[in-house]
């Protein structure tokens, strides 16, 4: 197969390779070209690229290749990572790009309870990759479970996330734990001074990559809507109902109260619907990714916990019901759907308020983004309803 014939000339070991065959990959992404044979050579690497476009793939691809081939005891990698969501997303890609090798993982997140022993359990054994948020995995070095001591691999995926969420002090305290014998890779969406920073602190002449930083795909039909804060309700009713073609639907906004309100109508208005945040317990907010990924719920309302990290295929459609302050959280947002070479669709919402948010959007992403007219149905049918 010509695609297996791509990825066996970047250097991967056997194993590795029937393991891309086996989960259907066709091809290597430009990322996955480009780092593969540099982490292969024992390089440092440090990679500059959005969600999307393979990264996580272009580090654990080579990394479970040269774990294969220079067996040690104990834990040999350790991954950090921003949030509980993207731990379990890389640990379930471990298991299907390990599947042909002995190799074990465990993710390390939430409080206390089964997954605390389990983590617990799996560390004081010596599991083989460990992917963990910085917090959680401090929590338990304190407590003397890690033995890192045939550690050869550190990776910190999400880094600027990681950095703006405050875990800066907890990864040098992590690293300072470290042997300084050891590859480091690093993975941010952009490239900061903060991230400059940090990389030249820990790593040793690392190669740089960037691909395509915080630019959309354009697979992805971008689309916006000025319009009423109070009115924004009215045209989110207008413009999904009747559209079943749009099975599976992401609506992101600004605030935790924000994302449950609008779930809660949206609920009244008879759509299959759940919200997601922070707020929710751990065992609940896994409960609604598994129920979204099967199609048991349509739309999922969220905060930008979930733009980052969640590998869900087959999103039709994204909807910003707030401009994003930020304008690499609009890419990621967005980037949530037209994932796999497939097409998606998102739309914003912009309020009289929010015009110059999204003006710096446009000036970030280097393209004008389409106004759709704002046509809405009589407000004798749809009341009104500002959502704060």
């Amino acid at each position: 197969m010509q695609s297996l014939e791509e990825f066996r000339k970047l250097g991967l070991s056997e194993s590795t390779l029937k393991a891309i065959e086996f989960m259907g990959y066709r091809r290597p992404t430009p990322i996955q070209k480009r780092v593969i044979p540099l982490i292969l050579q024992g390089r440092d690497v440090l990679g500059c690229a959005q969600t999307g476009t393979g990264k996580t793939a272009a580090f654990l691809l080579p990394v479970l290749s040269l774990m294969e081939k220079r067996r040690v005891e104990g834990t040999q990698c350790l991954i950090l990572v921003p949030t509980r969501e993207l731990a379990i997303q890389i640990d379930q890609q471990i298991q299907g790009f390990a599947y042909f090798t002995p190799m074990s993982s465990i993710a390390i997140y939430g409080g206390k309870g089964e997954q605390w022993e389990q983590a617990t359990k799996a560390l004081k054994s010596g599991v083989e990759i460990v992917v963990a948020t910085p917090g959680k995995l401090m929590a338990h070095m304190r407590l003397e479970h890690c033995d890192f001591s045939n550690l050869r691999y550190l990776i910190l995926d999400e880094a600027d996330r990681m950095l703006d969420i405050g875990f800066y002090r907890d990864i040098r305290n992590i690293i300072s734990e470290l042997p300084k014998r050891r590859q480091n890779l690093m993975f941010s969406a952009t490239m900061s001074p903060a991230i400059s920073k940090l990389a030249k602190s820990i790593m040793y002449k690392p190669a740089v990559v960037t691909i395509q930083a915080d630019k959309p795909s354009r697979r992805i039909l971008q689309t916006a809507y000025r319009v009423p804060e109070s009115k924004k309700i009215a045209l989110l009713h207008q413009l999904l109902k009747g559209r079943d073609t749009y099975k599976s639907i992401l609506i992101f906004a600004s605030t935790r109260t924000k994302v449950r309100r609008i779930a809660q109508l949206m609920k009244q208005l008879g759509y299959s619907v759940s919200s997601i945040s922070s707020d929710n317990p751990q065992e609940e907010r896994e409960e609604i990714m598994r129920l979204f990924r099967a199609r048991k719920i349509r739309i999922l309302v969220a905060t930008d916990v979930l733009s980052r990290g969640i590998d869900i295929e087959d999103i039709h459609l994204v909807i910003n019901f707030d401009v994003p302050s930020d304008p690499a959280d609009y890419v990621h947002r967005i980037g949530r759907t037209a994932r796999a070479s497939k097409t998606g669709v998102a739309i914003t919402f912009i309020a009289p308020e929010e015009e110059y948010k999204f003006r710096k959007i446009e000036r970030h992403i280097g393209q004008r983004i389409h106004i759709s007219p704002t046509v809405l149905s009589s407000p004798r049918r749809q009341k009104e309803k500002t959502v704060t």
